[in-house]
């Protein structure tokens, strides 16, 4: 215990020399100088509203994918949504098509250099449309939500990640944390319909582009890649016809919300034969590109304690705050963090509501004053990959039980599955695919209460020992809440 304290003493101690406004997403400081007191007083509600750093939470959310995935019927029905239960909604319009359609035209791209000065355009109106429409929202005073039509790291696409450190990021004195990890609350990636949904693929939607059904999957697996790492990166396949996709998608922005949702189930999760953590780079093939991270998960203090708390069967509210750093693989060293705050509700009918928020180097530090003291900081190396248009992210614990190796896979399918349109219709092993040998891949049967089941392709590089349970036994000996208690 007395570890856990040291460290929280060095991380208050180190906010102390931190520069906030170096922070390239970081909302801007209050205005509460001495100097200003009189402007002060002059102040509208909307300054006001803009400079409360303890306001409403402002969403942001990427919707991107290939082209003809469903992203324009997707924006226009969560707008809807979120505004017809109180939410303020703006779009962002995507950089590229509003530029192209405005005179900046393909034959451009015929001087040799040309797609990094177009993309730079490209990142540069993304990043000051996204601003000025936070800062709206911010003035607003109200919960808001930004639905961004592509993100920063759409123009990856095009772009070498190399080129695009060096000559777009570091140029602007920030870093791939900052604009993937720490700026966006979510990112929804709808797959083209040339994959899985062919005769429902066309262009005639969208004037600027051109592509075949096989390019167009080229592109949608890039972007695809192009956002792996992001902590909350949800892919939606064409499993389910159309509708069932959109409602898939309006649900896990319901769950981030904080709004009832009929999806019971977000993510799966299976127990992994142990390995040396120093093996990772081995056991994935070249093909699977993976990001690992560094999480530092604290759980606080409750203010409020229910009245049920004493019974056995009752599930407790709690919250957590968490530092998760993007590791180089190279180096070993931190590249960046960023923080996040997630407060967990448990409602009478039986729903876990999880809301959450990205939160500023200092307010992670100021909820570390109010920790739970009861129980361990836990500690992991994550990592996260894409595997046949599925999110993984392998939890490898260090701190509070060294070498438990747990893979989380996104599940987001209510209904049923359709047969894959270009034959391959996979089989479960007969035990429910819950096993597999390493080598060998395998499905696995997700079945949740009242939403039908979901499939759940097992990377065949991984050895699954059983998949875990939504019970009291599973959940104490490998849920991070249980296993954190001292």
């Amino acid at each position: 215990m007395s570890a856990d304290y040291d460290e929280v003493s060095e991380s208050v101690a180190a906010a102390a020399k931190s520069d906030d406004s170096a922070n390239f997403n970081h909302e801007p400081p209050s205005t509460t100088d001495s100097n200003e007191k009189e402007e002060e007083e002059e102040m509208t509600e909307a300054d006001r509203n803009h400079a409360n750093l303890n306001g409403p939470h402002i969403y942001r959310f990427v919707f991107t994918g290939g082209p003809c995935g469903g992203k324009t019927t997707a924006l226009a029905r969560v707008f809807s949504y979120l505004r017809e239960r109180g939410f303020e909604v703006i779009t962002c319009p995507e950089a590229y098509t509003l530029l192209s359609s405005n005179g900046m035209s393909a034959h451009l791209f015929s001087t040799e250099g040309m797609p990094l000065y177009i993309q730079s355009a490209v990142f540069d109106t993304q990043m000051t449309l996204e601003n000025s429409v936070w800062s709206v929202l911010k003035a607003r005073g109200k919960p808001g939500v930004i639905l961004c039509d592509r993100g920063s790291m759409d123009n990856t696409v095009y772009l070498d990640a190399k080129t695009y450190e060096k000559r777009i990021l570091q140029p602007r004195g920030t870093d791939i944390v900052q604009v993937r990890d720490n700026r966006y609350d979510a990112v929804l990636h709808l797959v083209t319909a040339a994959d899985g949904a062919l005769p429902h693929y066309t262009l005639e939607n969208n004037l600027v582009r051109s592509e075949t059904p096989e390019q167009a999957i080229q592109v949608d697996r890039r972007t695809q890649q192009a956002w792996v790492g992001h902590p909350h990166l949800y892919v939606f396949d064409n499993s389910t016809d159309f509708e069932g996709k959109m409602n898939r998608l309006v649900n896990v922005i319901s769950k981030i919300v904080g709004l009832p949702s009929n999806l019971k189930r977000r993510s799966a999760k299976f127990l992994l034969e142990p390995f040396p953590l120093e093996d990772v780079t081995k056991m994935f093939p070249a093909d699977i590109p993976f990001e690992m991270f560094d999480v530092e998960k604290v759980y606080l203090q409750r203010i409020d304690e229910d009245e049920n708390a004493s019974d056995p069967n009752y599930k407790k509210n709690y919250s957590f705050v968490r530092k998760r750093s993007l590791v180089d693989r190279g180096s070993g060293t931190i590249v960046d963090s960023v923080y996040q705050s997630t407060t967990v509700t448990h409602t009478s009918e039986g729903e876990v509501i999880e809301q959450k928020r990205i939160i500023t180097h200092r307010e992670y530090v100021t909820a570390l004053m109010s920790r739970d003291t009861s129980r361990h900081i836990v500690r992991q190396r994550r990592i996260s990959f894409l595997y046949k248009l599925q999110s993984f992210a392998i939890h490898y614990y260090q701190q509070p039980v060294p070498g438990l190796c747990i893979l989380h896979a996104q599940v987001e399918v209510k209904g049923n599955h359709k047969e894959n349109q270009n034959g391959n219709n996979n089989t479960n092993n007969g035990n429910g695919g819950a096993e597999n040998n390493a080598g060998e891949e395998q499905v696995a049967d997700i079945n949740s209460e009242n939403d039908g089941s979901a499939k759940v392709i097992l990377p065949p590089f991984l050895k699954a020992v059983r998949q875990l349970e939504d019970t009291p036994k599973d959940e104490a000996e490998y849920g991070a809440y249980s296993l954190s208690v001292m």
